[in-house]
């Protein structure tokens, strides 16, 4: 897990002005203390404790907040980053530059940089947000029984959300804005590659949130704590009702293993695409560069191409990974079929399990559909999982068969992403499959309550 990230969190909330149409009837017995200062005495345990009860407070008071009042408040989150990016840039840069001087991978610093587009792309998000239904309130089923009892399942705000993840500031907007959308609090541990500006954008958000009523300890960070605050959230049971790790194996395993509040996991991307003998050339070419080019940092990049040994599409194929600066890491049968002037190296097993976030990519040759979905049931991490045909007996047979959490047929693995696909941003991919599985919107936020009414019914 990565190091401490040391910085002031910004003041406790004050919004008395919503707090006669929203504050919960049973705050006053709650005691919550002030937030500890950052010093070498201070109680930890308990600095996160209070953390997290102000965190349920703001966190009744969001659920109760209609949509009107949130969607005011992701505007009011918008408009505040653009107000802001001056500020945001320049606490961006010294992350950059303190990443660069520690030898941090190419790949990781993509993820942490911040530039105008991606601010403004963080704002188009939070706009998609307001424009999307409320979750909250929806009813999943209902039915009424033969005793009159009246019955309806609903959607309901799942209340505290922790997220732990690494350099990755855009994570703190996109999981603070689905939480605010969702009725929930959220808590934050966004680690010390990006410091300076999760601080910057921590302060942002709460100013914002204020400035329309709600309460600002809705968005709150355990960075100030370092590792020691993160491993207290994760045992934080009963104080935070679920815990969602973004970031490498590494990052997601300790949290996976060590956490005793429910976790979502999120999991990393050893994507596939198989390339079957009847895929036209141009649409193979078109898909594998923006699949593996567009963004190699990110999980939804293809890591591992499958080539039907019938079809005859590598060497355009090849031909044209090799010019954008692809490094391929090949089977004997791939490298045989190679043109002489594509450049390749052996693949090892080592190449079927990697996760590249980078410009690498794994190339196997294999003799049938049924041998491309062993390969993937092999290797994969369920994430996703792409096929190219003009077979439509394949297409559907590659969707039965492969069990990872998107499957496409005939277009870039890089749509599995919640803005891509309608949600309006993401918490992460989850390659489990208890409650969420695949890109985490707004409705993965909330769970259910069950909602009875009656006329005096008993039980017989």
């Amino acid at each position: 897990m990565t190091e401490a990230l040391i910085h002031t969190t910004a003041e406790t909330s004050g919004d008395t002005a919503a707090a006669s149409t929203m504050q919960p009837a049973d705050s006053s017995a709650v005691k919550v203390p002030a937030e500890a200062p950052v010093s070498g005495s201070v109680d930890v345990e308990a600095a996160v404790h209070a953390i997290a009860d102000r965190s349920r407070l703001a966190a009744r008071r969001m659920a109760a907040a209609n949509r009107a009042w949130k969607d005011r408040a992701l505007l009011a989150v918008g408009a505040a980053l653009q107000e802001n990016s001056g500020a945001i840039l320049a606490a961006n840069s010294k992350d950059v530059a303190a990443g660069k001087a520690n030898g941090t991978s190419a790949a990781m610093l993509d993820r942490l940089t911040l530039t105008d587009a991606r601010i403004a792309g963080l704002v188009a998000a939070l706009e998609n947000l307001a424009n999307l239904p409320d979750p909250v309130g929806n009813v999943v089923r209902g039915q009424t029984l033969p005793n009159g009892l009246r019955l309806r399942q609903v959607n309901v705000p799942m209340g505290v959300v922790a997220a732990i993840y690494e350099a990755r500031p855009n994570v703190t907007v996109d999981i603070a804005g689905l939480a605010l959308k969702s009725g929930n609090a959220v808590i934050l541990r966004g680690g010390s590659a990006a410091q300076a500006t999760n601080e910057v954008l921590v302060r942002v958000l709460r100013e914002a949130l204020e400035s329309v009523g709600l309460p600002a300890d809705a968005v709150q960070t355990v960075d100030q704590y370092g590792r020691d605050g993160a491993n207290i959230l994760m045992r934080a049971r009963g104080r935070v009702d679920v815990l969602i790790p973004r970031g490498g194996r590494d990052l997601i395993q300790t949290v996976v293993t060590n956490s005793a509040v429910p976790v979502i996991e999120t999991g990393e991307g050893n994507v596939h695409i198989f390339i079957d003998e009847s895929a036209s050339e141009d649409m193979a070419v078109e898909i594998l560069l923006n699949a593996k080019t567009q963004r190699p940092s990110v999980c939804n990049t293809v890591e591992t191409l499958l080539v039907h040994s019938g079809s005859t599409v590598l060497p355009a194929v090849a031909t044209a990974l090799s010019k954008a600066g692809v490094r391929l890491h090949a089977d004997e049968r791939i490298r045989a079929a190679l043109p002489a002037a594509i450049e390749s190296e052996p693949a090892t097993d080592e190449d079927w399990a990697t996760e590249y976030m980078d410009l690498d990519l794994a190339v196997a040759m294999v003799d049938s559909l049924d041998e491309a979905v062993q390969h993937i049931r092999t290797w994969t991490t369920g994430h996703t999982e792409a096929i190219l045909t003009n077979n439509l007996a394949n297409a559907e047979r590659f969707i039965a068969e492969v069990d990872s959490a998107a499957v496409i047929v005939n277009a870039s693995t890089r749509f599995t992403d919640g803005g891509e696909l309608g949600l309006g941003a993401e918490v992460g991919i989850s390659t489990q499959k208890l409650h969420a599985r695949g890109p985490m919107g707004l409705t993965e936020l909330t769970t259910t309550k069950w909602i009875v009414q009656g006329e005096g019914q008993v039980r017989g």
